[in-house]
Parts: structure tokens; sequence; C-alpha cells
């Protein structure tokens, strides 16, 4: 069994944002984070979640990932973004993170537990100060390749 804490975070929406992830199995544990330099909250939140799920090695793995995000959540629990790839996810933005992410969830059994944020959970609030870290980050953020595209063309995903 394996843990996944997630959180993302964007100073403005959009602006420089950050992941934070916790993976933790048994005795093991890791961290992980990165950082935009234009990108939204909700982009982060659900990369992180993907962020964590590549991070495992082995398939099958059974994996529980909290998350503060009910943007991620219920898109997952409530299935709506089964709806989204019939509709070759029409008028949904995010749609390269979608992508990447069904790709690697088809992987495991993941399941996702929502929890409430900024409330003294231990491991999600470690999560935020990550990826508040990595919006932060001194030199230049990496790009955000498909936002930014997408925000010149004025067509976000």
């Amino acid at each position: 069994m394996i843990e996944i804490y997630t959180d993302g975070a964007a100073s403005g929406n959009p602006g420089p944002g950050g992941y934070g992830v916790i993976l933790r199995s048994g005795s093991h544990y890791k961290e992980l984070s990165g950082g935009f330099r234009l990108t939204t909250n909700n982009r982060m939140e659900l990369l992180a979640v993907i962020e964590g799920l590549n991070s495992i090695k082995k398939p099958g793995a059974q994996v529980t990932i909290y998350s503060d995000s009910k943007y991620v959540v219920d898109s997952v629990e409530k299935k709506w973004v089964f709806g989204w790839v019939k509709k070759g996810f029409k008028d949904k933005k995010n749609k390269d993170l979608w992508i990447r992410f069904l790709a690697v969830y088809k992987l495991h059994e993941v399941k996702f537990i929502w929890i409430k944020g900024h409330n003294s959970h231990p491991e999600n609030e470690r999560c935020d100060v990550l990826a508040v870290a990595a919006s932060k980050q001194k030199g230049p953020l990496p790009i955000d390749f498909e936002f930014e595209a997408e925000k010149n063309r004025g067509t976000l995903l």
C-alpha cells in the first residue's frame, strides 16, 4: 500500500505555481516538488497527483491519494473525467494533464480521499510548504508550455 499526499499552489491564478508531493509506504518516505513561472492552482493540484503516481516504480500498486483539491478528487471519484474522454475533452481545461493522468492512473489501483486544506493535517501542510516554496524558488522557473501556449492562443485547455 502506497500513500500519496499532494498539494498545488499558484500565486495569482494564473501566476507562478508549484506542486508538492509526499509518498509513503512502510518505512519509505519521499518528497517531490516543482515549480513553473506561469500556471494555475488546478494544474498544479493535478500535476502533483501525476508526479506522485509517476514515481511509483512497479505497476499494479495499491495507492491511496490524499488531496485537498475537489477539482481533482471529484473529477476522478465521480467519474467525470471518463465522460470528458468520450467527448474528446470538449471545452475542458487541462486536457494535456488529464491525458497524462489517465495514462499513469490505469497502471495502479488508485483511490482518492479528499481532505480539507489548511486544516492542520500534517502531510497536507507539508505538501503546501513544498508547493509554495517550489513556486518561489530562486532563478528562472520552468515554463508550463501547454498552459502558456493555450493562454497565448486565448483558448485555455
